[in-house]
């Protein structure tokens, strides 16, 4: 791949954090972490539910400007420190911020649906996703749209579980892009995952969040690699020892 970066570390201040107590300042990983070194143009997050793994994700979108999409929660009890690592991190850039953006698939219909209402008073909008509307193609045809158009721009890119719309063959796809797009040397990715395709990428940096502080993992380390590879081997065996559970 090339090496083109556009971030070249992510640093973490913990010294600084407002509490122990409430999440996500109460995460070890997060509490011991100093520093994310990105030395190539994808980069991935991965590990359990729960780890932090999309916390700091969003952390590093808003910490470089980039807006995120979401929908407004109501909720009975509010935390008021969520949110607020973006506060507490900096980001090294090579030459300079680049625009950017991030993606969840679970607000990406909330997007589709905002662009076709732009679409019908100025019809040039969708020529910039392949010149089709993303709401009547299938979601995984619309994601796919969505990531050709984007990731041929300059920029930096942050990925949140794309795959959890995305049918494996989809999923291959979408490696293929990122894998031509790291190398073409104009964008760089941080995706969280669990999906042991999108994580074969060569010559990816894989970060596990499974043990603090974070540190590189080699994919055929990773829990998503094992699971996947010991239940192809004997399928029916792991069916019985996971029966008691």
């Amino acid at each position: 791949m090339g090496t083109q970066l556009h971030v070249r570390r992510v640093t973490l201040h913990p010294e600084t954090y407002p509490t122990a107590e409430y999440y996500p300042f109460s995460l070890a990983i997060l509490r011991e972490t100093r520093a994310l070194e990105l030395t190539t143009p994808v980069t991935f997050f991965v590990g359990e539910n729960g780890t932090g793994k999309s916390t700091l994700l969003e952390a590093i979108a808003l910490r470089c400007g980039i807006h995120i999409w979401r929908e407004e929660r109501v909720r009975f009890e509010r935390n008021p420190h969520e949110g607020k690592l973006h506060e507490h991190i900096r980001v090294e850039w090579v030459n300079g911020s680049v625009p950017g953006s991030f993606f969840g698939s679970a607000i990406f219909g909330q997007f589709a649906s905002l662009l076709d209402e732009w679409a019908r008073s100025d019809p040039g909008q969708l020529k910039h996703l392949g010149g089709r509307s993303l709401v009547t193609q299938s979601h995984g045809q619309s994601l796919m749209s969505f990531f050709r158009a984007r990731y041929r721009l300059r920029g930096l890119y942050l990925l949140d579980e794309p795959e959890t719309a995305l049918s494996p063959r989809t999923q291959l796809e979408l490696l293929r892009l990122l894998v031509e797009m790291g190398r073409a040397g104009h964008a760089q990715f941080l995706i969280a995952t669990h999906s042991p395709i999108l994580l074969a990428c060569p010559d990816a940096t894989l970060y596990s969040f499974d043990r603090a502080p974070l540190a590189p993992v080699a994919y055929k380390d990773t829990e998503q690699y094992r699971v996947y590879r010991d239940f192809m081997r004997d399928r029916e065996r792991d069916l019985v020892s996971s029966g008691g559970d």
